[in-house]
């Protein structure tokens, strides 16, 4: 392996935040020749179903109005890449779109977001499916090409480099996950991630109460606006929670 690419390599392996991570991840994609990517990673998959989007890392340079068209209607749900990761691991050419297109091989529904992504300019690149360990957990990164660009470009690409491409995408997939990801809408307070960390560790709201100077009623309500921001019914469920989003148990700066 070249120099540089072990240099680069140990760039993302110390990267200390996920913004830091993804930016040095999508110059070396764009570096290749890929324009856009979209990452996504759950750890709250049941079956088929990705879960509710606002527990997904979501990671892109696409346009934000496409984003939010795309998530906000659950575009993604039908999408035929995304359903093509759900069901595989590995690496998989956009060729195929075309292929299931002349086969007539999809449903109205999913030829509309094929559609929809090809007046954003989406329509050329790969996809790469993670391998998961848990059946609750499931990664996935499309790597798109420019409006301009050919499958045949993508394909060439990924001729040359496709190796090196998946070795760099897989080591940002395990990065990832090791990273804080602040999702706005089950952000959590200091005094929410604290009290949070102290029932992990075992503690009764009377002995929290204690350890932070602070009353059991002003503890449960710190417990109960967690569990409200985090949208689970017990603590129990907002510690595993907290825990899976990596929103506890953090180093500061």
């Amino acid at each position: 392996m070249p120099i540089s690419q072990v240099a680069f390599i140990e760039k993302m392996v110390n990267s200390s935040s996920l913004e830091d991570l993804w930016h040095l991840h999508l110059d070396k994609m764009q570096s290749f020749g890929f324009a856009g990517a979209l990452y996504g990673y759950t750890n709250f998959r049941y079956e088929d179903n990705l879960g509710d989007p606002e527990d997904f890392v979501i990671l892109s340079n696409h346009d934000r109005n496409y984003l939010d068209q795309f998530f906000g209607k659950r575009m993604f749900a039908k999408a035929p890449m995304v359903q093509w990761t759900l069901h595989n691991d590995g690496v998989c050419s956009w060729s195929v779109v075309r292929e299931k297109i002349a086969k007539n091989e999809y449903s109205r529904e999913e030829l509309e977001i094929l559609e929809f992504n090809r007046s954003w300019g989406i329509s050329t690149g790969y996809t790469i499916s993670f391998k998961s360990l848990s059946p609750r957990s499931k990664g996935g990164i499309g790597l798109t090409g420019g409006p301009d660009s050919t499958q045949a470009d993508i394909e060439a690409i990924w001729q040359e480099h496709g190796s090196q491409i998946l070795l760099l995408n897989n080591i940002f997939h395990l990065k990832v996950q090791q990273l804080p990801y602040r999702y706005p809408q089950r952000a959590l307070t200091d005094r929410q991630r604290e009290v949070l960390e102290w029932v992990s560790d075992g503690k009764t709201s009377q002995d929290i109460a204690m350890l932070i100077g602070r009353t059991t009623a002003t503890v449960e309500k710190h417990l109960r606006l967690a569990r409200e921001a985090l949208g689970v019914q017990t603590t129990a469920q907002a510690v595993s929670k907290a825990t899976f989003l990596n929103q506890i148990f953090l180093y500061e700066g």
